[in-house]
Formats: C-alpha cells, structure tokens, sequence
C-alpha cells in the first residue's frame, strides 16, 4: 500500500471515530506498551511531509519508551475494519528538542495536531498555556509501512 493510499484510509476511519487510535510503543523489556490517543495526520514541520502525529503529556511512559526506543504503530478502527501504521517517531517539545525547528514552533505544532485530530478549543493562548504546564510534547511517526484487514469483498464469509 502506497503511503498515500494508507494515510488517506487512516483519514477515512480515523475521522469515524473521533481519530481515536491506540498507540503501541515497547518497553524497556521488550514487551508492547499500548495507550489509546487522539492522532492526526500533519506535515512535518521541517521536511513538509506527510506524518501521523499525536500530543502526549509529559512524563508518560510513552514518551519515555519513545525516546529510548523511537518506533511505534498506530492502529486506527471503526467497526472491524483498522489500518495500522509504523514507523520511527521523533518528538518536538518543552523537552525534547527537533533537529532544524525553532522550539518557539512548538505550540503551532501542538495547535496544528490538536485540530487535525479533530480537536476545538475556545481559548487556544489558554491551550498553549495547558500544553506547556503539561509539558506536552508532539509525537511524529513517519509511515513506513501499512497493514490492514482485507476489503469487504476480499473476506471469506
């Protein structure tokens, strides 16, 4: 599956379902660690291409698991049909810093996230300033591969 065709039917479902996705990062020992998150798809503040992206909170395990091991996948569903994306993640925020951004950019970015994910906020400086009391951070996963379930026609009754 292209990476066109894959974020296009990451939008189709995601938006089904409030883009609720869950998120599977691994532990230190190996073992998944999952959580379910709100995720959009957004380009890249530096490259400018496509990416699925999420806020975390700061001081999640996540966060922790994605700074030591930068991978994750992401599984997006409405009924039975899902999509799961994977790729190397790379964090922008209070505390992680991304190679070539401004760190000024970051509450866009966060801003940027919240709304393709399907946020609304009625004070977005009141936004910024909960992102930043959080030390929220965004979560950038380059799609590297695809999978999901087959087409209607595709399964076997």
């Amino acid at each position: 599956m292209s990476t066109e065709d894959g974020l296009r039917r990451i939008a189709e479902l995601a938006a089904t379902q409030d883009w609720l996705a869950v998120l599977v990062t691994t532990r230190a020992d190996g073992d998944p660690s999952v959580a379910v998150v709100n995720a959009g798809i957004v380009p890249h503040p530096v490259t400018g291409k496509p990416v699925a992206a999420l806020v975390s909170r700061g001081g999640t395990a996540k966060l922790r698991n994605l700074r030591e091991r930068p991978r994750a996948t992401l599984v997006f569903r409405s009924g039975w049909d899902w999509i799961a994306v994977a790729g190397p993640v790379e964090i922008a925020g209070p505390d992680d810093a991304l190679p070539r951004m401004p760190a000024d950019r970051v509450p866009q970015l966060l801003r940027d996230i919240y709304h393709a994910a399907g946020g609304r906020h009625p004070d977005l400086d009141g936004y910024d300033r909960e992102m930043l009391a959080d030390r929220r951070a965004a979560v950038l996963l380059d799609p590297r591969r695809f999978s999901t379930n087959p087409a209607p026609h595709d399964r076997e009754e």
